[in-house]
């Protein structure tokens, strides 16, 4: 399947879930990526989520995080020039929706892409290759193209992969990972 069908096919189904599933899918997320090994690494960034798209809630993610005394990193988008800027999450930090509903940091400590260890990757879809599809605007690609090589990038999905997605292009960055609340996919 193409990426624009993917999208339509994924967002509808994510629509469909109750405020409870989502929880309890999160959860068991968050669970699984308890057995990958990256627990030696110390900064690691994640996305907070859309609540109106349902994507994977990150907050049992964080609250593990933060019990192994991480460095949790989080996006701000800038959408006329397609960046991320990356702030250091503390007590102090915070936090507003843009006008996308996309919770971000209002400022704080700037972090440098080649400085993180580990990136939590928001998706719609994804292929037993590795191969994800976004919302299309490109910012997760952008950046992780900015990360050191060794960078772990994790995708994080209530779904199981595609075949293989057919659109793929150079540009596009294949994930490490991509944990589901049934399984943990390696590539």
């Amino acid at each position: 399947m193409n990426k624009t069908a993917l999208r339509q096919k994924y967002k509808a189904l994510r629509n469909s879930f109750s405020e409870n599933e989502v929880e309890e899918m999160s959860l068991a997320v968050a669970n699984k990526i308890l057995a990958i090994p990256l627990w030696d690494k110390t900064y690691f960034h994640i996305f907070l989520p859309i609540t109106e798209q349902k994507e994977v809630n990150t907050e049992f993610i964080l609250h593990l995080l933060s019990g192994k005394d991480k460095e949790i990193i989080v996006p701000k988008a800038d959408f006329a020039t397609r960046n991320m800027t990356h702030f250091l999450l503390t007590d102090n930090t915070k936090i507003k929706k843009n006008e996308y509903n996309i919770p971000e940091p209002v400022d704080g400590i700037e972090v440098p892409s080649n400085k993180i260890d580990v990136v939590f990757v928001p998706l719609l879809a994804f292929d037993k290759k590795g191969h994800r599809v976004g919302y299309g605007k490109g910012f997760y690609d952008k950046f992780l193209s900015e990360c050191k090589p060794d960078v772990i990038k994790i995708g994080l999905s209530f779904f199981e992969p595609e075949e293989i997605i057919e659109d793929v292009f150079e540009a596009d960055i294949q994930l490490d990972y991509c944990v589901t609340p049934n399984e943990i996919y390696s590539f």
